[in-house]
């Protein structure tokens, strides 16, 4: 993601030490000094190793990692509910690490809203009391935050339930309340920190599924935690994924499985179902060799494929349209007959997706045909680029041959 965009979080240089001689500790820590040998001659722990990163406007950030590996530590310095030893976080270029308490207190209000593992409801309150409460300690008046309350009720699903109480609601719908209590606020920021590792494997996708709806329709940034590498894969647009309080890598999905930075993260992602995260961009060659509709006829398309080495290729007309192949058995035939065009011969129900299609989405489209999937682009259908069905097998399978023959299998079914 280009640094033209805005940018609403910056982390520079953050460091947090626990313990009591902290200023020891950071003086070895700026020297080279590892965590353990710190921990050894200090007593104290370091949480967070000079972090640094930016979050953009719009994005959902996922920072994950193992138990200890310091994300729920970072998450916390962003609204100092934890106080960083060193290093600063800009708010929209507002350096909140030198806010004084009512400024502090007025961020967390209005500016970044949070999320917990644990819902952190009243169970003496209604629905719409709990998804109010941060509007009724910012002074709103009754009538107002009812007025929101029910709005962001209804946004999360929860319409009908606002005079409910949440013992009597699933740990899903109470969930639920802490993000529309979030969502409430209208904040810029929402920090969600293991906001659905509490919940059931089913509940838990249900919920990563309505985060990804609402986002869709308000655009929030938000800095999500998890120790859950298929979850982060989900929903995050990038990810900083964690190691003993330093960031190991930052990246999309896609950029960490294809370029892992470290031995670590390639054993972290090791067991990632790549066919859901690898997308039709990833795998396409660029500039084929295409045939002109309406400028090259049969015997033009036949010295094309005799140069390639290729038995069918694309086609698309003056404004680079896609709209099907052609294959030289079909030319030959053409040319003995003396046509001037490649119109009659033309394949039109052929596959094409859009480059963040995933392998897994694409294996459908490859049953009962012989042509590569073509990747165009949303707003005009241009031709970017072509995926072969081989790229696609190899993609899922990770050279399976037992799943190669049973991907095969489930496709021609389809």
């Amino acid at each position: 993601m280009a640094d033209n965009k805005n940018i609403k979080l910056r982390v520079e240089d953050l460091t947090l030490i626990f313990g009591k001689r902290k200023k020891e500790a950071l003086a070895m820590l700026n020297k080279g000094a590892s965590k353990e040998e710190i921990l050894r001659k200090t007593k104290c722990t370091v949480g967070i190793n000079k972090a640094n990163f930016k979050v953009y406007e719009g994005e959902i950030f996922v920072v994950m990692g193992l138990s200890g590996s310091g994300k729920s530590t970072l998450i916390r310095c962003l609204n100092r509910l934890n106080e960083p030893t060193a290093g600063k976080v800009f708010f929209k270029d507002h350096d909140i690490t030198r806010a004084g308490n009512k400024e502090l207190m007025n961020t967390r209000r209005n500016e970044m809203s949070m999320v917990f593992q644990n819902f952190g409801l009243l169970p003496h309150r209604t629905i719409l009391d709990n998804a109010t409460f941060g509007l009724e300690l910012r002074g709103d008046s009754k009538e107002a935050r009812y007025e929101r309350g029910m709005e962001v009720l209804q946004t999360v699903g929860l319409k009908g339930y606002e005079e409910q109480y949440p013992g009597a609601m699933s740990g899903g719908m109470q969930q639920r309340v802490g993000l529309a209590r979030a969502l409430a606020n209208n904040t810029d920021v929402l920090l969600m920190d293991e906001a659905f590792s509490a919940l059931d494997p089913l509940i838990k996708s249900d919920m990563q599924d309505e985060l990804l709806q609402i986002q869709g329709k308000l655009h929030k940034t938000i800095v999500f935690i998890t120790h859950d590498l298929d979850e982060a894969f989900k929903i995050g647009d990038r990810i900083a994924i964690m190691k003993d309080g330093v960031i190991e890598q930052i990246g999309t999905a896609e950029e960490i499985l294809s370029n892992p930075a470290s031995d670590y993260i390639k054993a972290f992602i090791e067991k990632v179902d790549r066919k859901t995260v690898i997308t039709a961009e990833t795998l396409m060659f660029r500039k084929p060799t295409i045939v002109q509709f309406g400028k090259d006829g049969p015997k033009g398309a036949i010295r094309k494929m005799r140069s390639t080495g290729v038995y069918v290729l694309p086609v698309e007309n003056s404004e680079h349209k896609f709209l099907g192949y052609v294959e030289l058995a079909d030319m030959i035939q053409l040319a003995r007959e003396k046509e001037r065009t490649v119109e009659k011969a033309l394949k039109t129900d052929v596959p094409s997706v859009h480059k963040d299609y995933t392998v897994e989405q694409m294996i459908p489209l490859i049953s009962n045909n012989s042509y590569p999937v073509a990747v165009v682009d949303k707003e005009e259908g241009k031709l970017i680029g072509l995926v072969t069905q081989t790229s696609i097998v190899i993609e899922a399978t990770r050279y399976d041959d037992d799943e190669v023959i049973e991907l095969i299998e489930k496709a021609n079914e389809i």
